[in-house]
């Protein structure tokens, strides 16, 4: 798919993705290198991660560094000197990750300690965003409406607390250090890449083996969003006048049911409908029930809204994974 270049150039821009290996961050990544960037991919496992660089034609410099270490991140920043951030790294969507101290020091104390450390060592010459750091949609928790960025949150979850906390922190230090940074909520992500377990990788799996699939009902409404318009969507509000700790929705503004979206992948993937097992499953009790998702503030910084349909996606997604090998 193209990648229409954003307003302002990232060629020869220094710019550093921290989670460069994970679902996400790889799409980033590999955008930025398609743009020019010059890139350092913060990954927690080098071997692993050039493996995966190496398929998703991401280039880049490759710094193995253990996010945990908060005390060294200064140094690490003052050593490569970046024009911008893309913080992708999070903990807590995992169902392992579950330590209380560990989603805060990741989702929270690492976003305000990147612009503690951009603060010391930034230049005066990059006229965008310093740090765009990735939240969640799970930080609105069970309030209404149609999710507009102001609206008062109220996240239930260890993951969806944590990440709103880091999105406060961001606010907080971007006023305080005179940095330019936001944080993008996303909402449900999806393509290749995606962490087996998930749903469209399920059904993925259910085409490859003829095996049934077991599904919640799929009566919750989601605003489905393809990975590389999310990327790309990152890439541009890097680039966009936001000002300081701004969050912005990063989503289509549209919502489906998971059950109609299972039955468009079904179709596409050609799974029969007799293994599509609806209501074998519980619906999370996380499940957010809201209205279609505010996107107004992303239009108007970006000029832009995430391209991509759900058929196209399922599409885009499957042309990756039907020759058996995942290649992003």
């Amino acid at each position: 798919m193209d990648h229409p270049a954003p307003h302002l150039s990232y060629l020869g821009v220094r710019a550093v993705v921290l989670g460069a290996a994970g679902f996400i961050g790889r799409w980033v990544a590999r955008i930025l290198c398609e743009h020019g960037a010059r890139l350092f991919l913060v990954v927690r496992d080098a071997a692993r991660a050039e493996q995966i660089f190496s398929t998703c034609g991401a280039r880049g410099e490759v710094v193995e560094f253990d996010l945990n270490r908060l005390e060294a991140l200064r140094e690490l920043i003052a050593k490569l000197r970046p024009s911008i951030i893309f913080n992708l790294a999070g903990y807590g969507v995992d169902p392992s990750e579950r330590d209380e101290g560990d989603a805060y020091r990741v989702n929270a104390d690492l976003p305000r300690g990147l612009l503690e450390a951009i603060a010391e060592c930034r230049g005066e010459e990059w006229p965008g965003q310093n740090l765009i750091h990735a939240g969640s949609a799970l930080e609105y928790g069970e309030i209404g409406g149609d999710l507009a960025e102001d609206s008062k949150a109220e996240p239930t979850t260890l993951y969806g607390k944590s990440k709103l906390a880091g999105a406060q922190a961001v606010a907080q230090c971007c006023v305080e250090y005179g940095v330019g940074g936001l944080t993008a909520r996303l909402f449900t992500v999806y393509g290749p890449g995606e962490h087996e377990g998930r749903l469209l990788p399920s059904l993925i799996e259910a085409a490859r083996t003829g095996q049934a699939i077991r599904l919640t009902d799929g009566r919750q409404l989601r605003d489905f969003t393809y990975v590389a318009d999310v990327a790309e969507g990152l890439l541009r509000l890097g680039m966009s006048p936001a000002a300081p700790g701004e969050i912005v929705n990063l989503a289509t503004g549209r919502l489906i049911a998971v059950r109609q979206f299972v039955e468009q992948a079904a179709h596409i993937l050609n799974v029969s409908e007799e293994r599509l097992l609806f209501g074998a499953l519980p619906t999370r009790p996380e499940e957010m029930n809201h209205s279609p998702v505010a996107i107004d503030r992303l239009r108007r910084l970006t000029g832009w809204t995430p391209p991509t349909g759900i058929q196209e996606g399922i599409r885009g997604a499957w042309d990756f994974y039907k020759d058996g090998v995942e290649r992003i």
